[in-house]
């Protein structure tokens, strides 16, 4: 194991095993060093590195600590991977949230809240009947994250959120060349919502599929 590599397995251990706390600040590198037995060198990059992906929070003059290890920090790392995909995977980032976000827009349809539904209807009819593509894209990323915000659930809101980057580009492909493509997420979003004023999981989950599946559908006979 290279050694810097062996610097991140031990601090990751002491995270692990409760050693080190979310908020806790580590020792001075000297001491730390000493204490795992490591380089000052490889213990410097292995902490680089663990900021990197928000494992530790370097403060200039003041120290490093260990993040809150909220899993919407911890999954930014996701994001910024998910950023370099190909366009031929597309087609596979599709059916990961086609198997996600059904799920989680199951889950809000429980527990998104009046206050919730009024702001998701406002939003749509702010859209209007007759949005540009770049609108409704926008539009459709939004209204997707408040829904999978209600599920209650912030790793499945992390996740998902990380994921959406690569379908954008699809959906405005989609939205400019699929004749009725406008006015059928118009009404699918509708739909949706309808089911979650419902407290209708089931459909809900099933408004959610078909939105998610038309346009994983329209870009395998496109491709």
């Amino acid at each position: 194991m290279a050694v810097t590599d062996e610097a991140i397995e031990k601090i990751k251990g002491m995270i692990v095993s409760g050693a080190l706390r979310p908020g806790d600040r580590l020792p001075k590198e000297s001491e730390l060093a000493s204490e795992l037995g490591l380089s000052r060198n490889s213990l410097r990059e292995a902490v680089r590195a663990l900021s990197l992906i928000r494992i530790l929070d370097v403060r200039q003059g003041d120290g490093t600590y260990v993040t809150s290890l909220d899993p919407q920090l911890l999954l930014e790392a996701l994001s910024f991977v998910v950023d370099f995909h190909r366009d031929d995977t597309v087609l596979e980032f599709l059916a990961v949230r086609r198997i996600l976000e059904p799920a989680a827009t199951a889950m809000a349809a429980s527990r998104i809240s009046e206050q919730q539904l009024g702001a998701l209807s406002a939003q749509l009819d702010k859209l209007g009947d007759a949005p540009s593509v770049e609108e409704l894209v926008a539009c459709d990323l939004d209204f997707h994250r408040g829904i999978v915000q209600s599920s209650g659930n912030s790793v499945l809101c992390s996740l998902l959120d990380g994921l959406s980057g690569p379908t954008t580009r699809a959906r405005i492909w989609r939205g400019l060349t699929q004749e009725d493509a406008v006015s059928r997420t118009l009404r699918e979003h509708r739909a949706i919502l309808g089911a979650l004023r419902d407290r209708d999981a089931e459909a809900a989950r099933s408004w959610a599929t078909v939105h998610i599946a038309s346009v994983e559908q329209w870009l395998r006979a496109s491709l």
